[in-house]
């Protein structure tokens, strides 16, 4: 198994003729492709002789790319053997690469033969999964081998057929274990965890995701996105499982105990290096990288978007913390909003929003609110900035109509409003705040004026003078 990686346009004819049995594509000029190539180019001199990385410039050889069905912009795909095996969802930074890569290089259950090979297996940075069968001709060591397959690229796999192996652990018939990683081993939580059904890959993928990550993980940006789908609060603080285990899991040892008191109540729990997310944590959470000093600084974020921090110090007996989610239970704790600070002058034809005022404006029940959001450093927005404003200037008179522009970059986005690039407008309706539409359409002044006469409550006033529907 290896990843190669080249621009396209230094070969012609099929990837196989050149070797190519596993590579990553990229479009190298858009700017997520320029995020990840430092890291890419980083994991690739990392992994020389183990897992070759490829990158194909798709403006040069857009036949390539379209032959592999790619459509934006960087895709990262994996080949075995010539073939696009499968599309690349792992981490994006050089370490996660890295680790991901190396695990694709491998077999996708590894052989266990002595005691001494299940230990070293099991001491790992990460959980482990490991089946014990009664021999090579067992039914479920045959379903366990295809469920690895499928979950290899997420997980870590290994089986033995000498059922000797698992006595200490307690296994006396054919069993599968979860380990989890030793540097997480906790009195408030079992470090080994039996699975006891019928091993399907369905359901030993729900066993492996419901048990994997604990009462309290370490948030990595490797395992961030599996993560954050939930209530989450998180400790961020000097976190090194490699120089100071023991330092380490005193904080998180404390979130745990507290945390163990609201286990029940839906809020999941984690522990971060805080140098780690140093921009997420001023970008998200203003934040600074000596706010709490040598004691963690503690967040929350909910599925929702909403977001709380902790601004009490943390205390080592654990009841700052006892008191902050008590708060946060009863609702009594005021959200988070990142936000520029509110214009003391807002009478230009196209409002500005910000967080702080975007409920007032968008949401007047009154007022059919048209939103740009934008990015300061995007080139369609500042090449729609003139159209935008001739088109706010042509409905200025309008009372029922406004045209508002909000930076997504230096404030949070409402609930409701999906942005995911540059320019991104929706319109928001008078009496239908609560459903928010896209505005999918061309850019072009006429074509905005269109669409509001369509989607307005009220008969737009366009240039001083009221247009009929």
């Amino acid at each position: 198994t290896f990843l190669n990686i080249f621009l396209c346009t230094f070969f012609g004819g099929s990837l196989a003729s050149l070797g190519i049995h596993e590579y990553t594509s990229l479009y190298l000029r858009c700017g997520h492709c320029k995020k990840l190539a430092p890291d890419f180019e980083t994991a690739a001199t990392r992994l020389k002789g183990t897992v070759p990385l490829a990158k194909v410039d798709c403006t040069a050889s857009p036949d390539t790319c379209g032959r592999f069905g790619v459509t934006g912009y960087p895709t990262l795909k994996i080949f075995r053997n010539g073939e696009d095996a499968s599309s690349y969802d792992g981490p994006r930074s050089a370490d996660g690469i890295v680790h991901f890569m190396k695990k694709q290089a491998g077999p996708n259950s590894v052989t266990l033969r002595r005691e001494a090979d299940l230990e070293a297996f099991v001491n790992h940075f990460d959980a482990s999964v490991v089946g014990f069968f009664s021999g090579p001709d067992s039914g479920q060591l045959a379903e366990f081998l295809k469920a690895a397959s499928v979950m290899r690229e997420h997980f870590r796999f290994a089986h033995t057929i000498d059922m000797t192996l698992g006595l200490k652990h307690g296994v006396d018939t054919e069993r599968v274990l979860l380990f989890r990683p030793p540097r997480l081993s906790s009195k408030f939580e079992e470090s080994v965890l039996r699975f006891t059904e019928t091993i399907t890959t369905h359901t030993l993928r729900r066993f492996i995701r419901d048990n994997i990550f604990g009462m309290c993980p370490h948030l990595t940006n490797e395992n961030r996105d599996k993560l954050k789908g939930q209530d989450l609060l998180t400790a961020y603080y000097d976190l090194d499982y490699l120089q100071n285990p023991k330092g380490t899991n005193y904080w998180r040892n404390r979130v745990m105990k507290v945390g163990s008191q609201f286990a029940s109540q839906g809020l999941s729990f984690a522990v971060a290096n805080r140098r780690d997310f140093v921009d997420e944590l001023e970008e998200e959470f203003g934040l600074g990288s000596s706010d709490g000093g040598d004691l963690p600084f503690v967040t929350i974020r909910t599925q929702q978007g909403f977001k709380y921090t902790m601004r009490e110090e943390f205390t080592r007996d654990g009841k700052s913390l006892e008191r902050f989610l008590e708060d946060y239970f009863a609702g009594r704790l005021k959200r988070y909003i990142k936000s520029e600070p509110i214009p003391e002058k807002n009478k230009g034809p196209v409002k500005v929003l910000v967080a702080e005022s975007f409920e007032e404006i968008v949401n007047d029940p009154e007022k059919d609110v048209l939103i740009e959001f934008y990015a300061p450093w995007c080139g369609h927005c500042k090449s729609l900035e003139p159209k935008y404003k001739e088109l706010a200037e042509q409905l200025y008179s309008d009372p029922n109509i406004v045209i508002a522009k909000m930076d997504a970059t230096a404030n949070d986005v409402p609930q409701g409003f999906d942005v995911q690039g540059f320019p991104t407008i929706y319109f928001a309706q008078a009496g239908k705040k609560d459903q928010p539409k896209r505005y999918e359409g061309a850019h072009e002044v006429k074509d905005f004026i269109k669409y509001l006469k369509r989607e307005s409550s009220h008969v737009p006033v366009v240039s001083g003078v009221r247009e009929d529907l």
